[in-house]
């Protein structure tokens, strides 16, 4: 029994002497709870929309003050003409316009109905959806409180217009953030374990005794499953187009620079996961758990960012999905061009540059 228990305390000094395993062992459960308590829900909270008020008389005033009184809308754009709805929606600042037309409170008193329009970004149909659905909701409130107790026939009715998805094809959605998960999974996964397979097969020795710099060394790890990726790009988007009909609306050549831009990004972050770690069972699951999740939760593809809170949605831009995915939803299906994509471009240029150069730091020369 005495040495039962002995064995028993060596174990439990083995792990508390073990930062890494501690982490594992209490560190990523507190995080994924987290995350995935704030970010697995249907609810769309705080969502930027935009108001053309052509009537600007008091009832309008009071719908408008009922849509920011919700907690699901943020009124970010007062917009004073229809030619500034569509650079709004396309710059990405708003998911939702509310339209009154002239002489609303006029047509709803003298003619006992007017309409009001709404328009929403479907490249994500759930999400357009649901705040047409909310907006509706509200304005229909309002009118049965205007009503009160008498049995006016005041009707407001609104009509819905989908932007860029008006069949809510649940793939124009879903496309997106595929490339990104797959391109996340044979990059960053599979080069995460490049170098440190070298080392435990004992074939880092040979390496390190060659004439080739680090930097090649990390360069020739990155070349084969980029030309993979490359193939997995092209298959992604013949698919898409071919079998389940989302049409490429801009650029073809500025959506495969992009993919292959995020494709050289996530290379760099595998192989720096390879360069700091010692063994492949580690290396996989800090991809696993540290990226593939990530990709999925923080990415805006699965549940909207908006509606986490706001330490989530500092950590989100640390994620390449992120930038990636509203790339693609930005080139793919809006058909916008790099003019609208240069920010976020750049953020991953500036993602790549720096894990390679971490990666080279962390490259070590001398087995230890």
């Amino acid at each position: 029994m005495r040495q039962f228990l002995f064995f028993v305390q060596k174990e439990f000094y083995h792990l508390l002497r073990d930062p890494r395993t501690m982490f594992i062992l209490f560190g990523m459960p507190l995080m994924q709870i987290l995350i995935f308590g704030f970010a697995l829900t249907n609810e769309v909270k705080n969502t930027h929309i935009a108001i053309l008020d052509n009537s600007k008389d008091p009832v309008t005033a009071e719908i408008i003050q009922e849509l920011q009184a919700s907690r699901y809308f943020d009124i970010v754009e007062n917009i004073r003409s229809n030619s500034e709805l569509e650079p709004a929606f396309q710059s990405g600042k708003i998911k939702l316009a509310v339209i009154f037309p002239p002489r609303f409170q006029y047509s709803l008193l003298h003619e006992n109905k007017a309409d009001v329009q709404l328009i929403a970004d479907a490249t994500d149909p759930n999400v357009a959806n649901t705040l047409a659905n909310y907006a509706t909701a509200i304005i229909l409130n309002y009118q049965n409180n205007m009503k009160g107790q008498e049995e006016f026939p005041y009707t407001i009715n609104t009509e819905v217009r989908m932007l860029y998805n008006p069949q809510l094809k649940g793939s124009y959605n879903f496309v997106p953030g595929v490339m990104a998960m797959v391109l996340m999974l044979v990059c960053a996964m599979m080069t995460s374990i490049s170098i440190v397979r070298e080392k435990e097969l004992g074939t880092m020795e040979i390496i390190l005794v060659s004439p080739i710099i680090p930097i090649r060394v990390i360069i020739a790890k990155m070349v084969p499953y980029f030309l993979l990726s490359s193939v997995n790009i092209a298959s992604i988007l013949f698919l898409s187009v071919f079998i389940l009909d989302v049409p490429i609306q801009g650029n073809l050549v500025l959506l495969v620079s992009e993919c292959l831009l995020f494709t050289i990004t996530v290379l760099a972050l595998g192989l720096l996961i390879s360069s700091v770690t010692d063994s492949q069972q580690i290396a996989m699951l800090i991809s696993l758990m540290g990226l593939f999740l990530p990709t999925i939760m923080l990415s805006g593809f699965m549940f909207p960012i908006e509606n986490m809170p706001l330490p989530l949605r500092t950590i989100s831009n640390i994620v390449p999905a992120k930038w990636f995915y509203y790339i693609v939803k930005t080139v793919m299906i809006k058909g916008l061009g790099f003019s609208y994509v240069w920010k976020e471009t750049l953020i991953l240029m500036g993602m790549t540059i720096f894990f390679l150069v971490v990666s080279i730091r962390k490259f070590k020369i001398r087995l230890e």
